[in-house]
């Protein structure tokens, strides 16, 4: 059955893709919302379909399975978020989305209402590019060098493409043609990128730009666009055993598409790639092809977020901000002078572990936009710690954030696997994998074991870290809710048999502590003089989580509030009473909330800690990082614990 188009707009392109589905073979036009209703029926009466005065009637409208959006781009992240809702697939203009986090917004909303979503660079679609594809994987010309791409027009004038707000110039227009095709030409991803441009004082977006771009294969590009400026089309691929040209790379027609093949030492030969149909009529049938896949093989997901966030870097380096993508701008490393955090060595860890480490638990598909919030905070606070674990779901979001804000190889990403009953090597092996695959990455900076099995041997646990950490996949290893007694027993064996052993411990430690536990098999250290002293003794970093009690010292936790139940469990008790009076206490002298001194007095324990924090809004992470300003005394920290009566 042919799927049913709704087309939101009626402007030019939106003709055009009309025309697409008239020729295709899997799509019907059913109809057109336009803010104008005269305008909407005049296009249905010359392209067919049904006419509405408005974009929401398209989406009501049953008989439309998929929605192209055809409006201004600061439209489209909006229009996409409402097609996905609807439960309508979606085909959007480029950009997608103003920047990358826009992007991974759309992208998550159309994962979490299970509808097909791509961005619609048509080119990609046509035997052409499917041609360019197999010649370079067949290394016609060798091992690709430098591309250089081109695409510029001139007019006097753009309209909506010279309005700052709703994301104009030709960076965006028609720049992303070249950074699309520079990357699937590359195979690789953008990890330098150095632009030029002239920017419009009145309009303020770019008339004409350059960039050049080295990807993470040393491929190396130069790119340039313009509207102002007739640059024409035209791609050139140069290798170490010749080179290509493709004189019409993004709008070849049904015949005359060709790609030039200049061996070094053969004769030039041009290959003629036909196609049956028209360019948009085989965006549409592509579409049509991959609707219950969720996206295009022409153009998945990951080359969207990588071609946006090589357009964010362009932006970037010539200054150009659109006044319509709020807070969520382009992520940028935080300056030296901004950052307020403090660290501490870990062995093994190559690079300084924060001392507040951000958990990841809230971080699920549906809280995208708080997930970028979040991360990018506390990036911005100087933190390099981050937070994951199998059980916890929410890996694949995170190496998303991971991939698109470049920051992956500046920061220490903890994983953990081996849950409860799960404590075996052989799961360990296939956490381990699984975490890494949805995560996107080669290693973890440090991986813990998350729960302890005293049935199994510490020397099988030892063996099989040190077997992944040989094959590079973690570089340093832990172990979470262990007792020290299992701790030691690790690191004996690991020493004796010249392995390598546990860096850090992951326990409970708070000021207020544990009626009972917590979670099935987890280990709090908070009430065990003894365990304490033995970190002490060792000197063994440890990585607190619940560091802030559920957030006890907040004013989620009253005596006489007991509608949270496991609250009311775990940390209800006149003796932690008394220490939040204390906590609140001390900080009213020092200007900080009670939450801040009872993290504070984490962060001052006689052994190395870093604190594991788990914010739900921006708001709590920011009190929690009030609390590194914090100086507390070791009489203070002992006041505190009710272990003396003054501070």
């Amino acid at each position: 059955m042919a799927v049913g188009w709704g087309i939101l707009g009626s402007g030019f392109i939106a003709a055009i893709f009309a025309g697409g589905i008239a020729g295709s073979e899997t799509g019907r036009l059913v109809a057109v919302g336009s803010r104008d209703k005269a305008a909407a029926d005049a296009f249905a009466q010359r392209h067919g379909g049904r006419g509405y005065g408005s974009y929401d009637a398209v989406l009501a409208d049953e008989a439309v399975d998929a929605v192209y959006i055809a409006l201004p781009n600061h439209l489209h992240l909006d229009w996409t978020i409402r097609c996905a809702e609807a439960g309508k697939h979606v085909l959007c203009e480029k950009p997608l989305a103003l920047n990358a986090v826009q992007a991974l917004q759309a992208f998550e909303a159309c994962r979490a209402h299970g509808v097909f979503c791509m961005e619609a660079f048509m080119y990609r679609c046509h035997p052409q590019t499917w041609m360019l594809r197999q010649l370079l994987a067949d290394g016609v010309i060798g091992d690709v060098r430098v591309v250089q791409a081109d695409f510029g027009y001139a007019a006097s004038t753009t309209g909506i493409r010279d309005v700052n707000e709703w994301g104009g110039g030709a960076i965006v227009d028609v720049g992303s043609y070249c950074t699309s095709m520079t990357r699937l030409v590359a195979g690789a991803s953008a990890i330098e990128i150095s632009g030029a441009a002239h920017l419009d004082p009145a309009t303020r977006v770019d008339h004409w730009a350059t960039a050049v771009v080295r990807y993470a294969n040393e491929v190396t590009a130069v790119l340039s666009c313009s509207s102002r400026v007739p640059l024409g089309t035209q791609v050139r691929i140069y290798a170490d055993k010749g080179s290509m040209i493709v004189p019409t790379p993004w709008h070849p027609g049904r015949a005359g598409a060709s790609i030039h093949i200049l061996p070094e030492r053969e004769e030039p030969h041009i290959i003629e790639v036909p196609a049956a149909r028209d360019l948009y009529a085989l965006e549409v049938d592509a579409v049509g092809r991959s609707l219950e896949a969720g996206e295009a093989p022409d153009m998945p997901w990951s080359d969207t977020l990588e071609n946006m966030r090589t357009l964010d870097g362009w932006r970037e380096s010539i200054g150009l901000h659109f006044d319509g993508e709020g807070k969520r701008a382009p992520i940028r490393a935080p300056r030296l002078e901004e950052r307020r955090m403090s660290y501490i060595d870990v062995d093994r860890v190559a690079k300084p572990m924060s001392r507040l480490v951000l958990g990841t638990m809230v971080m699920r598909p549906g809280q995208l936009p708080l997930t970028n919030e979040l991360m990018d905070g506390f990036v911005a606070a100087g933190g390099t710690a981050i937070d994951t674990a199998r059980i916890y779901g929410t890996e694949p979001v995170v190496g998303l954030w991971l991939q698109l804000s470049g920051m992956r190889d500046r920061l220490v990403i903890i994983g953990k696997g081996c849950g409860p009953g799960r404590v075996r090597p052989e799961y360990l092996d296939e956490e381990l994998r699984q975490s890494l695959e949805a995560m996107r990455l080669e290693h973890f900076d440090l991986y813990l074991l998350h729960r302890d099995d005293p049935n199994v041997p510490v020397g099988e646990l030892i063996d099989a870290l040190n077997d992944h950490a040989r094959a590079g996949r973690i570089r340093a290893f832990g172990a979470s809710n262990w007792t020290t007694r299992r701790l030691r027993e690790a690191n004996a064996y690991a020493e004796a048999n010249g392995l390598l052993g546990f860096v850090v411990s992951s326990p409970n430690l708070s000021l207020a502590t544990q009626n009972e536990e917590a979670w099935p098999g987890t280990v709090s250290v908070s009430d065990r003089p003894e365990e304490l002293r033995w970190y002490k003794e060792e000197q063994l970093p440890v990585l607190s989580w619940s560091s802030q009690a559920r957030g006890f010292f907040t004013a989620r936790a009253h005596p006489d509030d007991r509608s949270d139940s496991e609250l009311v469990r775990v940390w209800y008790s006149d003796a932690n009473w008394e220490r939040k009076r204390r906590a609140e206490e001390l900080g009213a002298r020092l200007g900080a909330t009670a939450n801040q001194v009872a993290l504070a007095w984490v962060l001052y324990q006689p052994f190395p800690t870093a604190a594991l924090i788990g914010p739900a809004t921006a708001e709590e992470a920011q009190d929690s990082y009030g609390a590194l300003r914090l100086e507390l005394t070791a009489e203070q920290v002992a006041w505190l614990n009710l272990e003396q009566e003054q501070p």
